[in-house]
């Protein structure tokens, strides 16, 4: 067999698994497939060769025309609480083609978001606009360079067909790569099922791909559960740090793998206000930037009802152990958020009183209406905070609080500003500048996108040339939308 050109390497171990738990799809077929951008950066780190495809080429398989060597397409399915009813649902409009072995031997998944009607469709049409699958790109891009756990974006392209939301928009696939698309709505939707057998399955499969080293333990699924729980808590004080919002939170939406993952109606925070919705569908700010470490061990506790039945026979003890997790997850959090405010605040050391100097800052930033991302970016760039805003008494006396603080650590003040200038970022996606790029790019203006996209990659790297991009917007009203 000729070796393929580009270096796709597929297992399709998640076909493998029992029918219940997924259903052949096939991408449906469309007109014109154009490509948009293409993400040779994370391809090369992929191991594979995408200048090996003509533009035509690379087009027709990233619309679904021309299938991958090897790859097995079908929908997983899925339940999921959308904002706090239960619902079973599965992809409606995804396809999964499998799972594709880097050089380094990791399975990462590939799948085409928007490529037509699946059997889980729910009379939708399975499609997707290029608006939503460019956003997805754009901020799941970012939050790597940021650091933060996510899946990625491999690929966007125009089909050439016409999609139907609130106005006629210009169909588009997107290729997200994820360590693996299993939720705590696939486990809540084996639960649903009543067959134990088929959790089992699944939970083997999920400790084999994603926490192999629970394999051995007496009990492997108590353990999983808390390796998740743990994984969750990391990933949302990731979040935290820099002013990101979820917008969706659903438990469909969070990932076993401990990723970030479905990037809908998400935004980034300007101005410093726990309160912040961007989400048109969140009307109750059930999913609030201050909500979401809350709403994240909810979550885990609808995960912790559909694995009861494993964590023990005896349905009290199940609980009980259940509930330690989930009793000691706030403590979980905050251990991460502290870590990495120390971080922000350039802080090596521990003492007790850095959370009250952290949540004063915090409390002076709300009130002053300060920018979330400049603020921790000026800390370290006294020419800044010679500014106007700063001048207020009640930064002076925090900022002479965090002073003191830094001198009895001792560092050289250059080496405690390049620690916080690497981990504060410059540049995050303002939504502003996100949506002039979208904008742009649906008048076939790919040059915004594109240097976005280059500044986003060196968020923490400042340069004099890209200033634009440190300045917020005005959000007042800005809402996002979910694409579907």
């Amino acid at each position: 067999m000729t070796p393929d050109p580009v270096g796709w390497t597929f297992d399709n171990s998640y076909a493998r698994l029992p029918a219940d738990l997924h259903a052949p799809a096939k991408p449906m077929a469309v007109r014109a497939p154009k490509v948009v951008v293409l993400n040779h950066t994370l391809a090369d780190q992929l191991g594979l060769n995408l200048h090996a495809y003509s533009p035509e080429t690379a087009a027709a398989v990233f619309a679904g025309q021309e299938l991958p060597p090897g790859s097995q397409p079908i929908a997983q399915a899925y339940a999921g609480h959308q904002f706090g009813g239960f619902t079973m649902l599965g992809d409606g409009r995804a396809v999964l083609l499998g799972e594709h072995r880097t050089p380094s031997g990791q399975l990462v998944d590939v799948q085409f978001k928007g490529p037509g009607p699946t059997p889980f469709s729910r009379r939708g049409d399975g499609r997707a606009a290029l608006g939503p699958m460019l956003r997805e790109y754009v901020i799941s891009e970012a939050m790597a360079a940021l650091g933060i756990p996510t899946t990625r974006s491999l690929a966007v392209v125009l089909t050439g067909e016409q999609v139907y939301r609130s106005q006629v928009q210009r169909g588009a696939v997107l290729t997200r790569i994820a360590a693996s698309h299993l939720r705590v709505g696939t486990f809540q939707y084996a639960a649903a099922r009543q067959d134990e057998t088929l959790l089992r399955t699944l939970a083997d499969y999920a400790i084999a791909r994603h926490y192999p080293a629970l394999g051995e333990l007496p009990n492997k699924y108590l353990a999983f559960f808390r390796a998740v729980a743990e994984r969750q808590a990391a990933l949302v004080a990731r979040w935290m740090h820099v002013g990101f919002i979820h917008g969706v939170m659903n438990t469909d939406n969070v990932s076993i793998a401990g990723e970030t993952i479905d990037y809908g109606p998400c935004a980034f925070m300007n101005a410093y206000d726990p309160a912040t919705v961007f989400s048109s569908i969140d009307t109750a700010g059930r999913y609030s930037y201050a909500n979401q470490p809350g709403i994240t061990q909810w979550n885990l506790a609808r995960f912790a009802e559909s694995l009861l039945t494993l964590l023990d026979a005896d349905e009290e003890k199940a609980v009980a152990s259940a509930m330690e997790v989930l009793n000691e997850f706030p403590a979980t959090y905050q251990r991460h958020w502290l870590a990495g405010m120390r971080l922000k605040l350039g802080l090596r050391t521990e003492e007790s009183g850095d959370e009250q100097l952290a949540n004063d800052l915090l409390g002076w930033m709300h009130a002053a209406k300060a920018d979330f991302t400049n603020t921790f970016r000026d800390l370290a760039n006294p020419e800044l905070l010679a500014g106007e805003l700063y001048q207020a008494g009640a930064f002076k006396a925090w900022h002479g609080r965090w002073t003191e603080r830094l001198a009895r650590e001792g560092d050289p003040t250059a080496d405690v500003f390049a620690r916080m200038n690497a981990v504060n970022p410059a540049y995050i996606p303002r939504n502003h500048r996100v949506e002039e790029s979208l904008a742009a790019a649906e008048r076939d203006d790919l040059a915004p996108l594109n240097e976005l996209l280059e500044v986003l990659a060196s968020p923490f790297d400042a340069r004099p040339e890209w200033a634009k991009y440190t300045m917020p917007g005005d959000d007042v009203g800005y809402r996002t939308f979910c694409g579907t």
